[in-house]
């Protein structure tokens, strides 16, 4: 970490975190613009990760960010959450900016995303296969860590492979 930058190089230390907060999350705050008014919203979005380990969820076409996400892909999702106690900035946190793919109902990539939702979310049979939901993926174009205070990365699509974890 130099005096004019507050990240440190990544490490493993950065990578694991990333790939436990991740693997861990069932759900996370999702911002988008919203296209009536050009102006961000935050929403609550399930959360699972597909087989090569990337960030996806299921959502239904009446939520406002949907139409978000299909008017503009570009987004960004938080993930990590403070511990029952101390102070909620000292708990790890995890920034990935995306861009959202929504897949189709009819592609053999949604029966392999869907088989792996329900192994992942098991709760969701009850509305998986309702016509208003849809799987999205999330391509992550980098992300920012924040392990605490003082404990600070940027990581690259390349840092949140789950084989670039050797622990």
């Amino acid at each position: 970490m130099s005096q004019s930058s507050p990240f440190h190089p990544v490490d493993e230390t950065a990578r694991c975190l990333t790939r436990d907060l991740i693997e861990g999350a069932t759900y996370g705050a999702l911002a988008t613009l919203r296209p009536d008014l050009g102006v961000p919203s935050v929403s609550r979005i399930a959360l699972a990760t597909d087989d090569a380990g990337s960030p996806m969820t299921l959502i239904s076409t009446l939520a406002d960010h949907t139409a978000a996400l299909r008017a503009n892909p570009v987004c960004a999702l938080l993930i990590g959450e403070p511990g029952n106690t101390g102070d909620p900035l000292t708990h790890p946190r995890l920034t990935l900016h995306a861009t959202a793919t929504f897949v189709a109902r009819e592609s053999a990539e949604h029966a392999s995303l869907r088989s792996r939702y329900l192994t992942l979310r098991p709760k969701s049979k009850l509305y998986v296969d309702f016509t208003d939901f849809s799987f999205v993926r999330f391509a992550i174009s980098d992300a920012v860590l924040n392990g605490g205070f003082g404990k600070a990365w940027r990581l690259t699509p390349n840092d949140l492979r789950p084989d670039q974890r050797t622990t």
